[in-house]
């Protein structure tokens, strides 16, 4: 397989959701990113910046099964997992799988359904299982949520347990348009709609391939310390209260291999850990109070936090 495989199949999707989505070719590597690692990505936006057309059309560039679920008060966990149903014909129970067999999930405005509602994903976004009346199910491969989320401040919105939020590679935040790109979008949606339109770019196994294929990617030993002790910083800050886990650790080392692939690179260096500590790292810690009340918000503590820690200096494609 060439060196450059993860980048092309990369540059492929990025190009394919950009017939639909103008700009956010950061967002859209982000994403890429995280679908590579098998990871999860959690959206948060106001409503109508386009979250839920972004993780359509991710999902209309790869040939695999999709679903989409609106998340809401009176949603069951039944609803997402499926039930156990008695089938007179058969004189049995039979098991009626819910939306989360599937290979890429929408979790629509996550935070509208009940804390109850949202555990139902724990078991599955981690182990890629679900376990159901004593029977466990195996999810297929790839299995990837994408859940949206209004700000926490909307009407109606439950917040998202500390548990839930870590089960997430990356959160990230669409944005605003510019105003050239909202004069492009204009131009593009004012007579139809691109989205439907376009056509998948890759295959399942192609998607499992690049997974293999980005953990070869090298990581310097400096690199690595480099990565700890931005982890060791957020447990010792004195405006945080609760810091980075092993697991989200990990998490960073994973997508700093995973986004120097789409790079073209085999080898991480210090700035792919730098640009994507904010999106891994931000919704793992827990401010204190007192920082949350003056609007303070963890994305830019964790930027501080970055831009304090020394940057090493050394060959990094060395093995």
């Amino acid at each position: 397989m060439s060196e450059n495989y993860v980048m092309k199949l990369a540059k492929n999707i990025r190009e394919n959701i950009q017939k639909v989505i103008i700009g956010k070719s950061s967002v859209i590597d982000l994403m890429i990113t995280s679908i590579i690692v098998g990871g999860h990505v959690l959206l948060e936006d106001v409503p109508g910046t386009g979250k839920t057309v972004l993780a359509k059309s991710l999902a209309k560039s790869i040939d695999v099964d999709f679903k989409r679920v609106q998340f809401t008060p009176d949603l069951l966990p039944s609803d997402l997992t499926g039930i156990n149903y008695y089938n007179q014909k058969n004189q049995d129970f039979t098991f009626r799988k819910g939306p989360i067999f599937t290979n890429i999930l929408l979790a629509d405005e996550i935070n509208r359904a009940t804390p109850r509602t949202q555990s139902s994903l724990l078991e599955s976004m981690e182990e890629y299982q679900l376990s159901i009346d004593g029977h466990t199910y195996e999810l297929s491969q790839p299995f990837f949520v994408i859940a949206t989320e209004n700000p926490i401040e909307n009407q109606g919105t439950f917040p998202l347990p500390e548990a839930q939020l870590d089960r997430f590679l990356m959160k990230i935040s669409m944005g605003y348009p510019t105003l050239e790109e909202s004069k492009k979008i204009f131009k593009r949606f004012i007579l139809d709609n691109p989205f439907e339109t376009i056509k998948s770019t890759c295959s399942i196994d192609d998607i499992l391939n690049a997974k293999r294929e980005y953990k070869n990617v090298f990581v310097h030993d400096e690199i690595q310390e480099y990565i700890l002790n931005i982890v060791e910083e957020t447990r010792n800050n004195d405006s945080i209260t609760m810091g980075i886990s092993p697991r989200g650790a990990l998490a960073l080392l994973k997508s700093s291999q995973a986004y120097a692939a789409i790079k073209g690179r085999n080898y991480v260096i210090p700035e792919d850990v730098k640009y994507l500590c904010p999106y891994v790292l931000n919704h793992r810690i827990i401010l204190k109070d007192t920082l949350s009340i003056r609007g303070i918000s963890a994305f830019s503590i964790i930027e501080d936090i970055v831009n304090k820690i020394k940057v090493p200096t050394e060959d990094w494609s060395q093995r």
